[in-house]
């Protein structure tokens, strides 16, 4: 069954390197203070990990630092622009924060019955298990199958954290796939991969997928819509 999926990408007036993108997501935090609601840093009360999709995720897009809020994070994202504060502290600089567009969306999430064609950058597929099979594997083709299981993993986690629940046999197909890459993150250099994909998911274009989405990483891109022009989509190649 298909469902209407509501995002709100808020662009700031502000540049940022990647590196800053975890350090701006605490600036945020910060501004709000104690009454932010779990959704904007994904961690109980109790100290614990929200275990479910990030629904605020912080994102550098075009050289600029980007949240992309959906469902219940547009409805709360609010509360960081009604605390009035358009001064952060990036780590150790102080920044002004201004919004230069904001850009809502409904995009109807369903299965059809031919492909969209997207492209996932800085993606984190490989956990501890996944990642000694992506190695032991030496065929190209038996990785590339792997690699298509976990897009796939990855994209029914989506859907169960924005409770949609599908009728019918989710597709991906790899049509091009970089060569790994390192990315640091928490002083952990990360295997991380760029792949143009096909699938019969009609997904929210600049939302996140595998690890560590709701700090940048695993950013979908649409590259074409073909004949889907009914489906409400944005583009963005400037990450």
């Amino acid at each position: 069954m298909g469902k209407y999926v509501r995002t709100l990408t808020i662009t700031y007036d502000l540049d940022i390197e990647n590196w800053e993108v975890p350090l701006f997501r605490g600036a945020v935090v910060d501004a709000i203070g104690s009454s932010v609601n779990m959704l904007f840093h994904n961690h109980t009360p109790d100290d614990g990990l929200r275990y479910s999709y990030p629904l605020i995720q912080y994102k550098r897009q075009g050289g600029k630092a980007c949240i992309i809020a959906v469902e219940q994070g547009a409805d709360i994202i609010g509360q960081f622009m009604a605390s009035g504060c358009n001064v952060l502290k990036i780590g150790e600089r102080e920044a002004t924060c201004d919004v230069a567009q904001l850009r809502p969306r409904r995009v109807l999430v369903q299965l059809w019955q031919s492909p969209f064609h997207y492209r996932v950058v800085k993606w984190l597929p490989l956990n501890g298990k996944n990642y000694e099979l992506y190695m032991s594997t030496e065929d190209p083709e038996e990785r590339k199958a792997l690699l298509e299981g976990i897009i796939k993993g990855n994209l029914l986690a989506m859907l169960k954290g924005l409770d949609i629940w599908l009728d019918g046999n989710l597709t991906v197909q790899i049509t091009n796939l970089s060569e790994p890459y390192k990315l640091r993150y928490k002083g952990l250099d990360l295997m991380a991969f760029n792949a143009d994909f096909d699938s019969n998911l009609s997904i929210p274009a600049n939302v996140g997928i595998g690890k560590h989405v709701s700090v940048g990483f695993g950013t979908i891109l649409l590259q074409r819509k073909g004949e889907h022009d009914n489906v409400t989509m944005t583009e963005n190649n400037n990450l």
